[in-house]
């Protein structure tokens, strides 16, 4: 019987020290000198002790504003990007709406717009070219569709969207008066990504985050950028007007100035390590990459074929070998059964972990020899 997701967690945390995290997408390739120092200090200045600018580090919302470059657009801090979803279907989705969604998909946005009263329809994406395509999105949108949802790169295949697609799902959005969450949070690792915000200004809000890019999941710091007057209405919901995290913006602040000397290293290691996932994979039967090369750090692992739970995948490897893979079934209501996810923002040693792990797991929980993986 499998554990379930939440005593997953609880002993990788316990054990974290041992545990190669490759479950949740978070980025462990940062140096970590590129935010120690101005941490170090602002605890030293107790700055803890005092309430942040309520409407965040004027510096900080600068450097948000010129790394997207968005003429016109707004940024506003919340708590991760995952309050700045909760925020925006509060405000901008009622009952009866419905919103044009995937699935796979990460679903904690779909439990926001349930919370809303409203319903996504969800196109079912787990095929060629793993991602909502601007033909079937026209033919999704009904009398009652309100938003668009585009997660770009997708959250857990790793696919992205060419230029033309964005645009042509932008203009969807523009023509027919809906509302478009471009969820963005990936981007830094993806060649020639598009912001729909370029094609659609006035209807599209722009959900980031530096949980992933700059390494800083454990603070919980992300926002949005809108145009004024949509920003305004989603703002009425935002429960934290004494403050982001202080500690949060001098850390998001730190990473953000040298971002660029230190990013294109990351993206190279990440790639690398998922050539190396890929050449695992490809070496055991019965296992497949959907989405390959992924345009984020993470993707998803075909295991259909090997008669294997993922759950069951998910323990064996999280027990007996210290490496934490995701099971699919929180991502897709359809197809998580199916596959596995996995991460690789981490230092090669993770991956190596992994590549030694996966046949010596899928031998004890098959009973039967596995090929080896690849060197």
């Amino acid at each position: 019987m499998s554990t379930p997701a939440s005593d997953a967690f609880r002993y990788a945390h316990a054990h974290r020290a041992e545990i190669a995290w490759l479950s949740q997408n978070t980025n462990h390739l940062v140096p970590p000198e590129v935010v120690r120092g101005a941490l170090e200090q602002a605890v030293r200045d107790r700055l803890y002790e005092g309430y942040p600018l309520g409407s965040g580090d004027p510096e900080l919302l600068d450097l948000i504003a010129r790394d997207f470059g968005l003429a016109g657009g707004q940024p506003f801090l919340t708590s991760g990007g995952t309050e700045s979803l909760y925020m925006i279907m509060r405000a901008l989705l009622g009952p009866g709406d419905e919103v044009v969604a995937s699935d796979p998909s990460y679903l904690i946005i779909h439990k926001f717009v349930e919370l809303a009263g409203a319903r996504t329809n969800n196109l079912d994406i787990y095929a060629p070219p793993y991602r909502l395509t601007s033909d079937r999105v026209r033919e999704a949108v009904g009398a009652k569709t309100k938003m668009i949802l585009l997660i770009d790169p997708l959250n857990p295949l790793g696919s992205g969207y060419p230029r033309e697609e964005v645009r042509a799902i932008a203009e969807i959005a523009h023509d027919r008066h809906l509302i478009l969450l471009n969820d963005v949070t990936y981007r830094d690792f993806s060649d020639g990504h598009a912001l729909a915000a370029e094609f659609a200004p006035e209807e599209t809000v722009t959900v980031w985050s530096v949980s992933k890019n700059c390494g800083l999941a454990g603070l919980r710091i992300g926002g949005m950028i809108a145009r004024p007057d949509l920003l305004g209405k989603i703002a009425r919901f935002n429960t934290n007007d004494l403050g982001v995290n202080i500690l949060a913006q001098v850390a998001a602040r730190a990473a953000l100035r040298t971002k660029a000397r230190w990013i294109g290293e990351v993206v190279r290691q990440t790639r690398a390590n998922g050539a190396r996932i890929r050449d695992v994979v490809a070496g055991t039967p019965g296992m497949s990459l959907p989405v390959y090369p992924s345009r984020a750090n993470m993707m998803v692992m075909d295991v259909a074929k090997l008669g294997v739970a993922p759950e069951a995948i998910q323990e064996e490897l999280l027990k007996r070998h210290g490496v934490f893979v995701r099971a699919g079934n929180y991502l897709s209501p359809k197809h998580g059964s199916q596959f596995v996810r996995i991460s690789f923002s981490n230092p090669p040693g993770d991956i190596e972990r992994f590549a030694r792990a996966l046949p010596e797991a899928l031998r004890t929980l098959r009973g039967a020899p596995v090929a080896a993986a690849p060197h």
